[in-house]
């Protein structure tokens, strides 16, 4: 990897460590430390120092963001286990840093091979001037500084010092202009100097081109290929939404056969607009909690794909085979795939596979996931399919929004990365944002560095998370069984122990505790997958609230997970996804101890205000203010038994299930449907009145954000569950305002009595 060296300005804020290694602060080791601390700040360097073991480990922990570490052995005490713990938690969160140990030549002989091993080198305390360890001890130091940095985020912040007149775009000329009214001002304050003057532009060569994959830029997406074990990778300012369009554009054509899980995002529903591809799709199955699973092994097959193929009358004659093949891996609720069963059964159809990992980018880097992502490490075969994977860097990696890339592994049909380059032009700009770039360049960097150790603790905190939960409700339960408490969705048992009661260094290391087995389908629903097929993703947690028995139907009371949301957002606690009786949290990188214990806490305060029948408007206060006819008077426990009942009545969940379970008619192609609808040949129309009529535009509900209807599609009698669906949905949102639903492709006009009437766009009969 190339070495960018790291501005001044930035390297003075990674001081040099120094544990003594003994809470004798007045020790000889102790003293002589002291003394290197002025000859290392002569350099430029900052110096803390602590000494007992303790704090070294506490500061460690706290703190990543060192340039070198000076362990002391005391040879009076006996700190060889600490002094390892230290080293070994150091080499988490930086594998290259500098590590030297302070000790005596008596005390040398008592060091491990494997301890000497992860050191730079020994440091005679007592023996070498305090001027010439202090130049080792900066020139290690310097050596790492000068390899901390990717070579795009590297080239950039040192140009971004130059302090350049520019002649070029963005107008703003590194910030200068926002100086020049008091609005403009309070944004600079906002943002910064260093930001505004890292917006720059294609005109910089010095930083290389996003558009031909030069300088800077190039090296950056060589790493992150390396890092993520692609043939090449490309970075994307656009989000996994771009990425997964540029892949689309890049293989498809008018009338091509696409094999398309249904449970895919809307990104690769308008890449079928783009295309003219005619969607043959694989169709995942669903429990009866309405969470989507994967698509089984029986859908992949080839003789399943010739018959979907034979079946659908748009595809034309001689265009049969199909050119690609599209999966969600992971799902949004995280279920991964055997990637090497998925990829050898579409094989046997297609000569390349694209995996949506827009969630997924994490990885590689965890052995619980060995097997269950695109960019795997199996070696290649010539034989193989070619693969690309989409991932959005942002997500749940360490990035700004949009913030995405594209990873190939070539196989039987190559990609020729030039014509590839045509597809990715297409949809990135030619300004793109430096920052985005950057901070893409640092997530590659962040889990090259410390990927093992960053995933980890995502999944131990999730581990810990789920196994409280747990735990609260064993002792709530156990007291009183006929209590309530939430649940967290995952397998039951760990072998011969329960999940709560299971060792969490077993559970975060082995990967059959979270595969979704055949003999243990309780808890899952999805039936016989087959064995090691699918497992669930531990970071990516579900919380279930009372509502729904073993079987799938409504219980006599339940608590829907809307109110719990619109609870836990009053405090300040946003989760990832609701669903009736679900939500979704995630275990990013970013997860902290305080952050889980928080929504702990939150949920415990809502058990008590449920069970006391608090009112809303001392606890959902926001709700009552915007709606006080709806909701004045209400208490929690009232209001979401009314809630329950009126899911109930309206048999909700049931049209849900059945909705996403039926496909439509498909009369004509996305790409035509969306032609005719540009032409203007549409009508817009309540949705009580689109049954027999073609779509002109995807309708998508929030969540799951998957599509019930596509673009060419047409509800008839055997799919009337989808239009049944969205009247239930309809009638939801007249009677709790305040917890509308978010869906795409339908407009919502109020009637005469103020409540909302669903509209869409059909395409006229005539063009139909």
């Amino acid at each position: 990897m190339h070495n960018t060296p790291m501005p001044p300005h930035l390297g003075q804020k990674f001081p040099v460590l120094i544990v003594t290694g003994t809470n004798d602060t007045d020790s000889p080791l102790a003293n002589r430390a002291r003394e290197l601390v002025d000859d290392i700040t002569l350099s430029g360097l900052t110096v803390d120092l602590v000494h007992s073991d303790a704090e070294g480990a506490a500061y460690i922990a706290a703190t990543p963001q060192i340039s070198c570490a000076i362990l002391g052995l005391d040879h009076e005490t006996d700190n060889l286990n600490q002094l390892e713990t230290l080293v070994h938690a150091i080499r988490r969160h930086g594998r290259n840093l500098p590590v030297f140990v302070a000790t005596s030549r008596m005390a040398i002989g008592r060091l491990p091979v494997a301890l000497l091993k992860e050191t730079e080198g020994y440091i005679w305390l007592f023996e070498d001037s305090p001027a010439f360890i202090a130049g080792r001890i900066v020139a290690a130091a310097r050596r790492y500084l000068d390899t901390v940095l990717p070579p795009f985020f590297g080239a950039l912040a040192n140009f971004a010092k130059v302090h350049e007149y520019s002649w070029h775009t963005p107008g703003h000329t590194g910030g200068t202009a926002f100086r020049k009214t008091a609005v403009g001002s309070a944004f600079l304050n906002f943002y910064g100097e260093e930001m505004l003057r890292s917006d720059l532009s294609v005109s910089v060569g010095e930083l290389g081109s996003l558009n031909d994959h030069s300088g800077a830029l190039k090296e950056a997406e060589q790493f992150a290929a390396k890092t993520f074990g692609a043939d090449f990778t490309v970075f994307s300012v656009g989000g996994s939404s771009a990425s997964n369009q540029m892949v689309l554009h890049a293989f498809v054509t008018d009338g091509d056969v696409v094999l398309v899980d249904r449970n895919c995002h809307k990104s690769l529903n308008y890449a079928l607009n783009m295309t003219g591809a005619v969607p043959v799709y694989l169709m995942p199955r669903r429990n009866h909690r309405g969470v989507i699973g994967p698509v089984p092994r029986e859908e992949m097959t080839a003789e399943a794909i010739a018959a979907k193929i034979k079946a659908n009358p748009l595809v034309k004659k001689g265009r049969d085979k199909p050119v690609l093949a599209v999966l969600t891996n992971s799902t949004y609720d995280g279920l991964c795939y055997d990637i090497t069963t998925t990829t050898q059964l579409l094989g046997q159809s297609v000569d390349r596979i694209h995996y949506d990992e827009a969630w997924y980018g994490y990885a590689r880097f965890n052995p619980v996931y060995a097997g269950r992502f695109g960019m795997h490490d199996e070696p290649h075969k010539t034989s193989d399919p070619t693969v690309t994977a989409t991932q959005s860097t942002h997500k749940l990696l360490a990035a700004l929004s949009q913030a995405s890339m594209v990873h190939v592994r070539q196989g039987r049909k190559p990609i020729d990365f030039a014509l590839f380059n045509e597809a990715f032009m297409m949809h990135t700009s030619t300004s793109p944002q430096y920052s985005i770039m950057a901070s893409t360049d640092i997530s590659t960097k962040m889990m090259h560095d410390a990927g093992p150790a960053l995933t980890e603790e995502c999944i131990r905190e999730a581990i810990d998370f789920r196994q409280e939960v747990g735990r609260i409700g064993e002792e709530i339960l156990g007291k009183n069984s006929n209590d309530w408490w939430f649940e967290t969705w995952q397998p039951q048992h760990a072998g011969a122990a329960s999940f709560v009661d299971a060792n969490p260094d077993m559970l975060a290391n082995d990967p059959k505790f979270w595969a979704l087995n055949a003999d243990d389908d309780t808890w899952h629903g999805f039936g016989d997958l087959g064995a090691g097929y699918c497992m669930l993703d531990p970071i990516k947690v579900t919380l279930l609230t009372p509502g729904i028995n073993a079987d799938g139907s409504l219980a006599e009371n339940g608590i829907p997970a809307s109110i719990v949301s619109a609870f836990l957002d009053a405090r300040g606690i946003v989760v990832e996804k609701t669903e009736p009786y679900s939500i979704l949290v995630l275990f990013s990188i970013g997860i902290t101890k305080g952050k889980w214990g928080s929504l702990v806490s939150a949920l415990l305060e809502f058990k008590d205000a449920y069970d006391a029948n608090a009112p809303l408007e001392d606890v959902i206060p926001s709700l009552t203010k915007s709606f006080p006819k709806q909701y004045q008077g209400l208490g929690i426990k009232e209001f979401a038994a009314e809630m329950h009942a009126f899911l109930a009545e309206t048999a909700l969940l049931d049209h849900l299930d059945a909705a996403f379970m039926e496909l439509p008619v498909a009369t004509m192609t996305p790409r035509d449907a969306y032609n005719q609808m540009v032409r203007g040949d549409v009508e817009r129309l309540p949705v009580s009145k689109i049954m027999d009529r073609v779509l002109a535009v995807q309708i998508v509900p929030y969540p799951p954000g998957i599509p019930v209807l596509m673009p060419g599609e047409k509800i008839t009698r055997s799919s009337k569950s989808i239009l049944d669906y969205l009247s239930a949905m309809e009638k939801f949102d007249a009677r709790f305002p305040g917890f509308e639903h978010e869906t795409h492709g339908v407009e919502t006009q109020r009637d005469a009595d103020g409540r909302p009437v669903y509209h869409t766009y059909v395409l006229n009969k005539s063009g139909a």
